[in-house]
């Protein structure tokens, strides 16, 4: 799934792509990718972007006073190309789910692909973002210059959840994902089962570092990059997740792995819970 680096990365890249272009066609091919119907996705077609931007892990695509906002989800992504065929797209099984052609350069767009069987990438034509369920709730961005120490302190108090889940929840913190919570979690030694609200101060201010730290290395890692190169940057970039079996590149101890029924989340016993083992919670409890 993409998360805010990604996202950040598409944004930019699209900012460059798009802004001062004209719209001139709109091809929904997926039924399932529309979830807003007034104004209708047609409305964008003669229309000029003028802005990108990001919001938690969706993108903000504005065209005027109307805004397409784009949730990749988990096997979503954006493919940008020069040339779109010129016969318009048949509905079919395939991955592609929308295209979206320019009036210039002739043939530029994109496509929206999902790949698998869960459809679950999204796309809102609407006239104010806050109109989208999912950016309503969306809780503050890690990046923005007011996610202050205090601030994130203050997000964690009272929170009876496991950590892991607690930087995965986009209601408390946006952008954050699978991925790099398990990143986040390695930077700052820290058990993913920990609960959020026994954290103490030097806890709280060591995972408030990793949040940054950890973010920001991988939005440079992905600036400047196009969309077709993001995936591999960030399967690169990661240290524990996606990495069971490998050694940790900080102590040298094996990544393991707990899964539950649609996940699953990686760490380091030795950097991050003691040296124990945590029991994968398909088969008995936790072990935290």
């Amino acid at each position: 799934m993409p998360e805010l680096p990604e996202v950040e990365a598409l944004a930019g890249f699209l900012g460059e792509s798009l802004v001062g272009r004209t719209v001139e066609r709109v091809l929904p091919v997926a039924v399932s990718v529309l979830k807003t119907y007034d104004p209708p996705v047609t409305a964008l077609e003669g229309r000029e972007f003028t802005a990108v931007g990001r919001r938690g892990k969706f993108l903000d695509l504005a065209a005027g006073d109307l805004h397409m906002v784009v949730h990749l989800a988990r096997a979503g992504w954006l493919q940008w190309k020069e040339n779109l065929p010129a016969v318009p797209p048949r509905p079919g099984k395939g991955p592609l789910a929308l295209r979206l052609r320019l009036a210039e350069p002739e043939g530029a767009g994109f496509d929206l692909t999902e790949a698998g069987t869960q459809k679950r990438l999204a796309v809102y034509v609407v006239r104010d973002p806050a109109d989208v369920p999912g950016v309503a709730r969306l809780g503050p961005d890690p990046l923005a210059d007011g996610f202050t120490l205090g601030a994130f302190a203050d997000l964690l108090g009272g929170e009876r959840r496991q950590i892991k889940g607690v930087l995965r929840d986009q209601s408390v913190i946006a952008g954050i994902g699978n991925a790099y919570s398990d990143e986040i979690l390695h930077a700052a030694r820290m058990s993913p089962f920990k609960l959020a609200a026994s954290l103490d101060e030097d806890e709280t201010a060591r995972l408030y570092a990793a949040v940054g730290t950890t973010l920001r290395e991988a939005v440079e890692r992905s600036r400047g990059l196009a969309a077709g190169k993001l995936k591999a940057e960030k399967k690169s970039g990661l240290r524990v997740h996606g990495r069971k079996g490998e050694p940790c590149p900080v102590c040298g101890d094996t990544i393991r792995e707990v899964s539950f029924s649609d996940s699953a989340l990686q760490y380091c016993p030795t950097c991050q819970t003691g040296g124990k083992p945590l029991a994968d919670r398909r088969l008995s409890r936790l072990i935290k």
